[in-house]
């Protein structure tokens, strides 16, 4: 026996210490085990909003906005807004001074909603639809980042006014991660492979177009991504592209796009970004590529969509059942219908008890959805106080992006609310999803 087992006011002291890196900026804990994220308990928002429900503190989300801008003074900022968007995420982006990152029409008319100017947009896509470029050509999108032939063909078509585009490149750079967030190596369905000519095909092909004007190149290494040197690596390769492109057609392009996917911990003892690291890694490779080539460094930008948005995430549930088989699972009201990146990436969470203390030692158990799928499983593993029991609740933390981004009506359950906090404020900002909502869909 421990001494943690004979005395539970230990165990309450040690459930009161946080995870490092994976909660909010200023959550706490106390000695009763209530949580306080953005300076509100969340067993009242819980009380309030009902679970699953998705929390938001803003004021970590403007923190690292305005790091990330200290760090790259002069480059754009470009917030990848499929990790999270909605009206109050696209204020927060535009007061910051960010541009955005969009990549359907739906995203655009959300953005458009609250007035984020047309030019400080780019959109994105291997597979734009008409709606999307007429959404896009509608609303002024600044730059839009062609993906196809095809799609070179269809915007000169359409555009009007010399539309600003760039060419998504693949610079032949595995960055390390899950096979289906890899997006820098040739044989996957997005940009045009630079080995094997098409990059430079791609680029004449957009410089046939009248109505269309070449104003730089863009890439995307994949999500998750924790090595430096693979960004530093693909820097290198691209500026040798701009070379080429100015020794081929006279054009020195402006603009080189670096993408996203920097890394964020999930589970304590991972490691953050070295953003610092990044950064300084990055202009000294631009630097060095333009003065071998005789090359003006072009303008960069870089695009972190989940890097700003999911440690300032925590979803809330609440324990439905508990069931001690070969292993012990404990069930919540929520799953893979609003977080599928378990199910679809392996991805590892953890899971905290919230709103009362411990009284039994922790052990390993797996946090499950409530679906009907045997692979609706949130948290594998994890430590939980042994008397966890149904109507407590649970917090998961780094859920910030790709959680209502992804969520969808699997068994026609109904998608979480979104709450903001913000040093002790609260607001609404997307409404839970009723049964009226589904069925009013459902015309026939």
């Amino acid at each position: 026996m421990t001494l943690a087992e004979i005395l539970p006011s230990l165990r309450g002291m040690a459930q009161a210490r946080l995870e490092e890196n994976v909660w909010p900026v200023g959550t706490t804990v106390d000695e009763h085990g209530e949580l306080l994220v953005g300076g509100v308990r969340v067993t009242e928002l819980a009380g309030r909003f009902g679970t699953p429900l998705h929390l938001i503190d803003l004021a970590d989300v403007r923190r690292r906005c305005r790091a990330y801008r200290a760090a790259l003074p002069g480059a754009e900022i470009a917030y990848a807004s499929k990790a999270f968007l909605c009206r109050a995420m696209a204020r927060l982006v535009a007061a910051e001074g960010l541009s955005l990152d969009v990549c359907s029409a739906g995203e655009i008319a959300v953005a458009r909603s609250v007035g984020f100017p047309g030019w400080r947009m780019l959109l994105h896509g291997n597979a734009k639809t008409p709606e999307d470029l007429k959404a896009a050509f509608a609303h002024g999108v600044g730059r839009i980042v062609v993906d196809s032939l095809d799609e070179v063909e269809q915007l000169g078509a359409l555009a009007r006014d010399r539309q600003r585009v760039l060419v998504r490149v693949t610079p032949g750079v595995d960055g390390g991660t899950h096979v289906a967030v890899t997006t820098g190596v040739e044989d996957q369905k997005f940009g045009f492979p630079l080995s094997t000519g098409a990059a430079a095909e791609a680029v004449r092909h957009v410089l046939r177009q009248p109505n269309l004007r070449l104003v730089g190149l863009h890439t995307h290494l994949g999500s998750q991504l924790r090595r430096v040197a693979d960004f530093e690596l693909a820097t290198r390769r691209l500026v040798g592209f701009l070379a080429a492109v100015r020794d081929e057609h006279g054009l020195e392009l402006p603009e080189l796009n670096l993408g996203g996917g920097h890394a964020v911990p999930q589970l304590p003892g991972e490691d953050t970004f070295d953003l610092a690291g990044f950064a300084h890694r990055v202009r000294v490779a631009v630097h060095d590529e333009c003065a071998r080539h005789r090359l003006r460094p072009p303008r960069l930008t870089v695009e972190p969509g989940r890097a700003l948005v999911a440690a300032a995430g925590v979803t809330v549930y609440r324990v439905v059942a508990v069931k001690h088989a070969v292993r012990t699972f404990v069930a919540v009201d929520g799953g893979m219908s609003d977080n599928p990146r378990p199910a679809l990436y392996g991805a590892r969470y953890l899971a905290r008890l919230v709103g009362r203390p411990p009284v039994a030692p922790t052990r390993e158990v797996t946090v499950v959805g409530r679906h009907c799928e045997a692979g609706d499983v949130l948290a594998r593993d994890v430590p939980l106080p042994g008397d966890v029991h149904a109507g407590d609740l649970l917090a998961v933390p780094a859920t910030g992006a790709y959680h209502h981004s992804l969520a969808s009506n699997y068994n026609l359950v109904g998608r979480p609310a979104v709450v903001a906090v913000d040093d002790g404020a609260v607001r609404l900002l997307v409404r839970r999803e009723t049964e009226e909502d589904l069925l009013r869909r459902d015309v026939g």
